[in-house]
């Protein structure tokens, strides 16, 4: 089932008072109107053009079902992939339509192009209740460029523009911005949902306020850093991206992977962390053991480091002194997930927290498992995710974004479980980093 819009427990906790400040398919007449609805369907497909995950087309059902029940022909484009402005038949839009076909219980008509003669002309006959689904926009050189001519070809199929694809309104391309310039434009449900929640979170969250930061570079993650150091409670790191951290702070880290040229920035802000941790309460975690192995393969034998907690070390060595390398990264081994001492620190962070933000996994989630579902460097994640479903007593309001945070979850089917998973990695960032969203600002305002 696929989640209709913010729950009662999100508008109740994080969502109070907070409006979304653009006019949205609830402010239109959309009666018997062609309807153009940009919705991001970058799906991942296997080679056999089989969807692997069709989170973001559940996502996007409400508003294609409420455009429906009002009285819309509604006419959707997206993109998938990047096939660099030429037609690519491994990127084509056509499972999409199969699984929308399946998912609403109607027949959905595919255009095998977004623009032209013989698209033109099916638009045009479209009815009220019926869907038409355009080929891929990115098929187009001109889609990525915001190219005004390329925007008016596709507004000439429509009477309104609903822009519903969270995922792409950080960037300003013709089907984002341009087109908006040609057609009456308004948001759908889900881009309504996306930006009300990050934003409240973001500006007026159930305290403390807790955010989990992984993934592999700090300069992709640079400003919601930032942004987070000034405004949480307490800022917990993970993922590749914490051993550079770990080696600004002198912790030897063998292969692992690291950002040397992140380096300086990382030491820039553990400065700043110490100058707001003197003025205010705020806590900057970083992993104190991590699980390590010599390769990435299934199979590899894994040891648990204690650089900093000595916690885990001393129990296992005791009666006798722990050995030097169990608080040591060997030269040929690379960190792969947080140990079970970081693991249980940031779940006991998160029994206390109102709020919790959680974008990249804390390790290599894509090792298979020999022994279960979990991967032998998955377990800090999991431990993760139990501690923010309230497995441990306290849930927390939870917010998830990132690709492979989200990736993770759906893989053990828990998307639902959360308050909000985010279907847009890169725009879900640069909101909570705070800069304006081209295409959100080129909607028309209440």
């Amino acid at each position: 089932m696929y989640n209709k819009g913010i729950s009662i427990k999100a508008v109740s906790r994080t969502c109070g008072g907070m409006s979304f400040r653009k006019k949205t398919i609830r402010d239109i007449d959309v009666h018997d109107k062609r309807v153009l609805l940009r919705a991001d369907y970058n799906v991942p497909l296997d080679t056999h053009g089989v969807i692997t995950d069709d989170y973001r087309i559940l996502q996007s059902l409400p508003t294609i079902q409420y455009l429906l029940d009002h009285g819309a022909a509604v006419i959707i484009c997206s993109h998938l992939g990047r096939p660099d402005g030429r037609p690519n038949p491994a990127e084509s839009l056509f499972p999409v339509a199969k699984r929308l076909k399946e998912l609403l219980h109607l027949d959905v008509e595919f255009a095998a192009d977004c623009i032209g003669e013989r698209t033109q002309k099916v638009a045009t006959n479209l009815k009220p209740g019926q869907v038409l689904l355009l080929e891929n926009l990115r098929f187009h050189a001109e889609e990525e460029a915001n190219d005004d001519g390329f925007a008016k070809q596709l507004a000439s199929l429509a009477d309104v523009f609903v822009q519903d694809g969270f995922g792409v309104v950080h960037r300003a391309h013709a089907s984002t911005e341009a087109i908006t310039h040609h057609l009456p434009s308004v948001a759908g449900l889900l881009l309504e949902k996306e930006v009300a929640t990050i934003t409240q979170v973001m500006e007026n969250p159930e305290r403390p306020l807790v955010a989990v930061i992984g993934g592999a570079k700090i300069t992709d993650k640079i400003e919601v850093l930032q942004r987070f150091i000034d405004i949480a409670d307490v800022v917990a790191v993970g993922g590749a991206m914490a051993n550079t951290f770990l080696q600004a702070t002198g912790v030897r880290v063998g292969k692992s992977k690291l950002e040397p040229a992140d380096l300086p920035l990382a030491k820039e802000i553990l400065h700043k962390v110490r100058a707001v941790q003197k003025e205010r309460d705020f806590v900057f975690y970083l992993p104190q053991d991590g699980v390590v192995a010599r390769t990435l393969d299934k199979t590899a034998p894994t040891r648990i480091v204690d650089w900093s907690a000595h916690v885990i070390a001393d129990i296992e060595a005791y009666p006798k002194r722990p050995l030097h390398e169990a608080s040591q990264v060997q030269a040929d081994e690379m960190i792969l997930d947080i140990g079970p001492f970081s693991g249980a620190f940031i779940a006991g962070i998160v029994q206390l927290a109102g709020t919790v933000v959680w974008n990249g996994s804390m390790g290599v989630t894509e090792t298979k498992g020999l022994q279960g579902p979990i991967g032998p460097t998955a377990h800090g994640t999991e431990l993760l995710v139990e501690a923010m479903l309230g497995q441990f007593g306290n849930r927390p309001f939870s917010v998830v974004g990132g690709g492979d945070t989200v990736g993770f979850i759906q893989a053990q089917g828990l998307t639902a479980s959360f308050d909000h998973v985010s279907t847009g990695g890169g725009a879900s960032l640069e909101l909570m980093s705070g800069r304006k969203l081209p295409g959100v600002e080129a909607l028309e305002n209440k």
